[in-house]
């Protein structure tokens, strides 16, 4: 009888003050080292050698919790069975995966279409006209008796002094780069500017001149700037022909 509870006294006192937990950690692949091993219930931690193996200080219900940076925590309640041999536990391996990432080809240069032609500004500057008609023509057009090329001299002196370009290494476009630019140019030729400028073929080396006299930079002659010299040239070109519309007549223009 006395030797029967000395038997249950020691399977207690074994089980109140712990026993050794020992173990080998795995991922999917092989042995992990240096995985830390956090008894979280008494607050005791070690690490796995380089073969995987650890012991701990351990008890039944204690929570081990095996944790690295590049695994998945892993937590364990003991059971007295974890501590008949040694244990073999497999943690999970972060795998850091990339978002997937959309490539794009380079945008294709974009290429000017008659659709560019904007009729609702066009319709804006019309309107405007309307509205302030003493900006945009001299007093003789009352009368009826309005000179184009003064009109345009008029609107053109007015943009001047609303747009003038700061950076003085580039002169305004004059009119002999602009006619050269449309004889010469693959892109800015003659045909965009009947077709999809809409200019009267009579009436383009006027729309030349009223081009230059507007102040366009010359930094627009660049390639990369072709766009944006694209836009300046839609603009002027509703304008234009606004005022053919409101005061045109036969007007002299440059050879």
């Amino acid at each position: 009888m006395r030797y029967f509870l000395f038997i249950i006294c020691f399977f207690y006192l074994n089980n109140f003050f712990g026993q050794t937990l020992k173990g080998k950690v795995y991922d999917s692949n092989a042995v992990v080292k240096d995985i830390k091993v956090f008894n979280k219930t008494q607050n005791r931690l070690t690490v796995t050698d380089k073969e995987g193996n650890f012991s701990i200080a351990a008890k039944v219900t204690d929570t081990i919790l095996f944790k690295s940076i590049f695994y998945h925590p892993l937590e364990v309640v003991l059971k007295q069975t974890h501590f008949d041999d040694v244990n073999v536990f497999e943690i999970e391996k972060i795998v850091s995966e990339l978002d997937e990432v959309e490539i794009k080809s380079e945008p294709e240069q974009p290429v000017f279409k008659e659709e560019t032609y904007n009729e609702e500004l066009h319709n804006l500057i019309k309107e405007d006209i309307k509205k302030n008609p003493h900006l945009y023509a001299p007093k003789e057009a009352y009368s009826g008796g309005a000179n184009l090329l003064a009109i345009i001299d008029l609107v053109a002196k007015l943009f001047k002094n609303k747009n003038k370009y700061k950076a003085p290494k580039y002169q305004p476009i004059s009119y002999t780069q602009m006619d050269s630019l449309f004889t010469n140019s693959s892109f800015f030729n003659k045909r965009l500017v009947t077709e999809n400028l809409k200019i009267p073929e009579d009436k383009t080396k006027l729309f030349y001149d009223f081009c230059s006299a507007k102040g366009i930079s010359s930094e627009l002659l660049l390639d990369e700037k072709k766009m944006m010299l694209l836009e300046e040239l839609v603009v002027n070109s509703q304008l234009f022909l606004i005022l053919l519309e409101e005061y045109g007549e036969d007007a002299t223009v440059k050879d």
